[in-house]
């Protein structure tokens, strides 16, 4: 649907706000207030645990615009699907993808009710492009694909953005065949953008645990398994690399995290 989001005729969703969601301690964490007291509760404990984790969620959306900031003006892509959207914040796939190019047609896949209930009110296109949400989990790549082609062309080069969402798959193997099956539907000439948390200080491992225990569980990867998320694609420098060093516009550099990023092209 051109210039539409087309989620507007569905039913209005039921958000628990006694249990935590991953979509709103992340905006917490990124300074949002759409999220709850639970959510609240639980990100300030993994906060006390691993400092870092703020630094983590902004550079990983700095990455994020910058990672499209190239598929739109130096690959010529037009068609994103976003999985893992999370709580609108500034600057979401649609804002700046079409703010380069207004045609760009964007699907956001996330599986929160309030992600749903922003995504009617907040995610619209330019009336040159299209934007769409898929209520879906990321372990189910089949329904996203079919649901995504009411809106994307999949004959045509797609930017799949997938950022800290396949650390919410226990399985690395499994999270290997997921991203294999979503890269498989895509043309040649399709971009994989991606980034995870690689826990690799005692800090981030702490975080890791306090979230555990609280039932918000999430695998980070070494930094092999990110770089093995990329098997198969031409990557872009430079690489898989901490992702503020990924191609840095300017001003102060992050030098440590616990975060990995990269993008990837299809031949």
């Amino acid at each position: 649907m051109d210039g539409v989001n087309p989620t507007s005729g569905m039913n209005e969703p039921d958000v628990d706000t006694t249990t935590h969601s991953s979509a709103r301690v992340w905006n917490y964490i990124l300074g949002g207030t759409d999220n709850y007291e639970v959510d609240r509760a639980l990100a300030d404990r993994m906060l006390a645990a691993f400092p870092g984790m703020a630094v983590l969620a902004r550079e990983q959306r700095r990455f994020l615009g910058r990672a499209i900031g190239y598929l739109v003006r130096e690959a010529g892509v037009r068609q994103f699907l976003d999985i893992g959207t999370g709580l609108p914040t500034a600057d979401n796939t649609h804002e700046v993808a079409q703010r380069l190019a207004p045609e760009s047609r964007i699907v956001y896949v996330d599986n929160d009710p309030l992600v749903l209930a922003h995504a009617r009110t907040m995610l619209t296109s330019s009336p040159e492009g299209a934007t769409d949400y898929i209520d879906a989990n990321v372990q189910d790549p089949e329904r996203i694909l079919r649901e995504a082609a009411r809106t994307l062309d999949f004959g045509k080069p797609v930017g799949l953005m997938m950022f800290g969402i396949l650390g919410n798959v226990a399985s690395y193997d499994e999270a290997r065949g997921i991203l294999k099956r979503l890269l498989g539907a895509l043309p040649p000439g399709s971009y994989l953008a991606l980034s995870e948390g690689t826990a690799t200080s005692d800090q981030a491992q702490s975080g890791k645990q306090v979230a555990a225990e609280q039932g918000h569980a999430y695998t980070p990867r070494t930094v092999a398994q990110v770089e093995g998320y990329f098997e198969g694609l031409d990557l872009v420098e430079p690489g898989v690399v901490p992702t503020p060093h990924w191609r840095p516009t300017g001003g102060e550099v992050a030098s440590a995290i616990d975060g990995r990023g990269g993008v990837g092209r299809k031949s």
